[in-house]
């Protein structure tokens, strides 16, 4: 199999190169700015927000399967409207498409989202994801689309902020609830479905939902950082407008995959 990864120098799109390559596969994988630092994976740069650029990678490549990981965070352009083009793209050639989406696309509230629940953003990140799933579904009704909360593991944006706020040098909220899940699981849940006939929304998250202050608290136990010194607030008290509580169930990818998606309270146990 032949497949693209769009996005592989990223946190989670460079993982899923890895598995990939470990399981015999033939992979490419583009990048933006950063190098793809992955061995056996073939390097393409590529700017998702050209669209003719797209169709001219995908078509060249004919891939069996596309992986979409890209994303920016405050620019609709790569996280929406690329999208869309890698859809269209992988539509054309006949490829499989797995479109890695986002927690961030519901507004929050106190019970868990299952993953049929319609987006309803909050905030333009949230709004850009939203539109992304919109129109990676109209485009081609047999994607996946994974959603994901905090994605956790070696090098993890995510744990260094908490060391940052443990050490004084950044704050956390304690409103903000998510479901961390490693790294290495949603790359081998996403693994997973490329193969398998599952089409539409998933949510693809750890069991366990935490503050991201909650998860700072962790991450001083495993690393035995004394935590008295962790800055935190609240995200309304910092003048955000971003959801607070959004747990995803993902009582479904559990019974689907074989893949494993393991609680931050067990991946950080001590």
């Amino acid at each position: 199999m032949t497949l693209l990864v769009v996005g592989a120098s990223g946190f989670l799109g460079a993982e899923i190169c890895r598995q990939a390559v470990a399981a015999g596969e033939r992979v490419v994988g583009t990048y933006h700015s950063a190098a793809v630092a992955v061995p056996g994976v073939e390097a393409r740069r590529l700017d998702v927000t050209d669209r003719s650029a797209v169709r001219a990678l995908v078509t060249a490549v004919r891939p069996d399967a596309v992986v979409g990981t890209p994303y920016r965070y405050d620019d609709w352009a790569v996280t929406a409207d690329g999208a869309a083009h890698i859809a269209v793209a992988a539509a054309e050639v006949g490829a499989r498409l797995v479109h890695l989406s986002s927690d961030a696309l519901h507004g929050g509230r106190p019970s868990p989202y299952l993953d049929d629940e319609p987006p309803s953003p909050v905030f333009p990140y949230g709004a850009a994801k939203a539109a992304a799933e919109t129109a990676v579904r109209a485009i081609d009704p047999r994607a996946v689309l994974v959603r994901t909360s905090l994605i956790v593991g070696e090098g993890s944006k995510q744990i260094q902020l908490c060391r940052d706020a443990l050490a004084g040098r950044a704050t956390l909220f304690t409103d903000e609830l998510r479901c961390p899940v490693d790294v290495v699981d949603v790359a081998a849940a996403v693994l997973e479905l490329v193969p398998s006939g599952y089409a539409g929304p998933l949510n693809v998250a750890g069991p366990d939902a935490v503050s991201r202050a909650e998860l700072g608290l962790l991450v001083a136990r495993q690393e035995g950082i004394d935590p008295a010194g962790m800055k935190t607030t609240t995200s309304a008290a910092s003048g955000l407008h971003r959801p607070t509580e959004v747990r995803l169930d993902s009582t479904r990818a559990a019974n689907l995959l074989r893949t494993r998606l393991r609680g931050i309270r067990e991946l950080l146990a001590s």
